[in-house]
């Protein structure tokens, strides 16, 4: 008989819960480092996406075809993180179906977001800085930089509730995309998997935390170059509110609270509901567990 080259959702279910344990057990150092790998990915994935498509965003005829190229290349970061080995912020959302499952205790699912999160940052900033001063901003002279600062001044500029739900449909996606590839069983299959909700969020526009901890502070360097801050042609009043507060607050707080709704509530949550809901063990019955024995 073939073996199976994929899980069934309710098996996803169980493989999610398995994966989130393993999660928690790993020690704080590799939970940092693994989350430093995970920024450095994104962000990698973020710059390429931009060099690949910067030219196609200034003109409004060609904005969606950019946005199409950019999301093909974009892919690439989740299936390092997957394939390679890392810790997403984003990803690490789905944990909490095994939170309800009661196999992971809240306190350790938290844990691991801050250490994850905050180690996709130092990744992220890591390849931010690399990229923004080995001059590679300078590209088709110095277009890129202009639309890298054009691309942040935006971000910063959303409305709060704007933010919000753009991360939270981002991460809808993107927690999806780590779904499917628990479901795949080769490398191929994960690829895949991955590939086409990671090209239809990016596509669509929607906000990603930890790809907007590449994408902002890239623009915030980039604007205290005069040269690279006239190539965005935007007004000084515009590259004002380009600051570490606005970031941070005006674009950070709405999407990471977004990634996590959509992650938590419309991914993990909502399967947890539909195929782990009457599959919780019976540790706290011990009247259950103990008829279950005798049978």
């Amino acid at each position: 008989m073939n073996e199976k080259k994929m899980l069934t959702p309710a098996e996803i279910a169980e493989a999610t819960v398995e994966t989130a344990k393993k999660k928690a057990a790993l020690s704080p150092s590799s939970q940092l480092l693994l989350g430093v790998l995970a920024g450095a990915f994104i962000a990698f994935a973020a710059q390429g996406s931009n060099m690949a498509a910067f030219n196609l965003f200034s003109d409004p005829a060609t904005y969606g075809m950019g946005k199409a190229l950019a999301g093909a290349i974009f892919g690439t970061g989740l299936m390092l993180v997957i394939l390679a080995g890392g810790e997403l912020f984003t990803g690490n959302t789905l944990m909490v179906a095994a939170v309800m499952q009661k196999k992971v205790t809240v306190g350790d699912m938290l844990r691991n977001w801050a250490r994850v999160y905050a180690g996709n940052f130092v990744g992220a900033m890591l390849v931010t800085f690399m990229i923004v001063y080995s001059g590679q901003l300078n590209s088709s002279n110095a277009l890129l930089a202009g639309q890298t600062i054009k691309i942040a001044a935006y971000k910063v500029n959303l409305p709060f509730h704007s933010a919000l739900f753009l991360g939270v449909m981002c991460n809808w996606l993107v927690t999806l995309a780590v779904w499917l590839s628990y479901g795949a069983k080769d490398m191929t299959g994960k690829i895949l998997a991955i590939f086409f909700p990671i090209w239809l969020f990016i596509t669509s526009g929607f906000e990603h935390s930890i790809a907007n901890m590449y994408y902002v502070p890239a623009g915030i360097l980039a604007k205290a170059n005069p040269v690279w801050a006239e190539a965005s042609h935007l007004s000084a009043e515009v590259l004002n509110t380009l600051t570490w507060k606005n970031f941070l607050i005006g674009n950070l707080l709405p999407v990471t609270l977004g990634n996590i709704i959509g992650g938590v509530v419309c991914v993990g949550g909502a399967y947890w509901f539909v195929y782990l809901r009457d599959k919780k063990t019976a540790k706290s019955d011990p009247l259950t567990t103990y008829f279950k024995n005798v049978a």
